[in-house]
């Protein structure tokens, strides 16, 4: 009974690993702008909503996160954050199979938005999946290319929703390209501030990024420029867009303590990214009410 059980406990294990390598707790941040740009475009539930929706919830992720944990396995070993919510830490002998689970969910979804998409769809799609394998994959590698890095980043999250405005035929209007402006600066200012409490283990492991290269207190502060900049961006739009200015606030406060962190203080900027992915849920909740409000002028 024991030596039966033993191979499907296993792969119950590996495959728990898996799940965990696409970061379930980060799922709604590409699916939700995926969603809302589509709905609030076509304003009709249909089957392409659904599915794009499911599409950026868990494959993409899978893609985007599990080829992440496959190529940056080595470096992952002596980074003290991973192996639970901040990033799965795989075996070695599940890589493969994490690779391989990433094609499988991806294909069949990819499929089918460029049957229902256009050439624009398609292009930005082609944009969005580039850059989820462009970010870790090995020779292209953008996360280790300073500064390109946190542009690619900022691409994983606005993508999905410039997928759904061009699946939708959505016009390009002066407050939509405001406001993909002010996702994908508040985008780079994330990441670029997520990298500085990888500072040491990147180093040690002679991985380059913006924080490595510039440092920890100007990467804090050219963050916070980015969230201040994206916040004034939405003070532009039209209503009730203005009233997303105010979601920068909070992760303007969340990081400015860290104005004049130092490279060796730079581990403790932790405390604030696990505050930023509660933030992420929080903000999401209040952009989800000026969406309904957007929706019912």
């Amino acid at each position: 009974m024991s030596s039966a059980s033993s191979p499907a406990s296993s792969l119950r294990r590996d495959l728990a690993q898996i799940v965990l390598s696409s970061r379930p707790i980060s799922w709604i941040n590409t699916a939700f702008p995926f969603a809302a740009a589509y709905l609030l475009s076509t304003r009709e539930l249909d089957i392409t909503l659904v599915i794009g929706t499911l599409y950026f919830l868990i494959p993409y992720n899978l893609a985007m996160y599990g080829i992440n944990d496959v190529f940056d396995y080595a470096s992952d070993l002596a980074n003290p954050r991973k192996g639970g919510i901040e990033g799965a830490l795989l075996a070695p002998r599940i890589h493969r199979a994490t690779l391989w689970a990433a094609a499988v969910t991806n294909v069949p979804f990819l499929v089918y938005l460029v049957i229902v998409g256009n050439p624009a769809s398609w292009f930005w799609l082609a944009v969005s999946v580039f850059a989820v394998i462009a970010y870790s994959a090995p020779v292209l590698r953008f996360k280790e290319r300073p500064f390109l890095d946190s542009i690619t980043s900022s691409t994983h999250f606005v993508s999905p929703a410039i997928v759904g405005l061009a699946l939708a035929g959505s016009p390009v209007t002066a407050g939509a390209a405001l406001t993909l402006g002010a996702f994908f600066l508040w985008g780079m200012a994330a990441h670029a501030f997520g990298a500085v409490q990888d500072i040491g283990p990147d180093r040690e492991g002679g991985i380059s990024s913006i924080a490595t290269v510039i440092g920890a207190r100007t990467t804090v502060r050219l963050s916070l420029s980015l969230w201040v900049v994206a916040g004034a961006a939405m003070l532009l739009t039209p209503w009730p867009g203005p009233l997303a200015a105010a979601l920068a606030l909070p992760y303007i406060l969340n990081a400015a303590p860290w104005w004049n962190v130092t490279d060796d203080t730079s581990a403790s900027t932790n405390r604030a990214w696990r505050r930023f992915i509660a933030l992420n849920y929080f903000a999401g909740f209040l952009a989800t009410m000026i969406l309904i409000l957007a929706w019912v002028s």
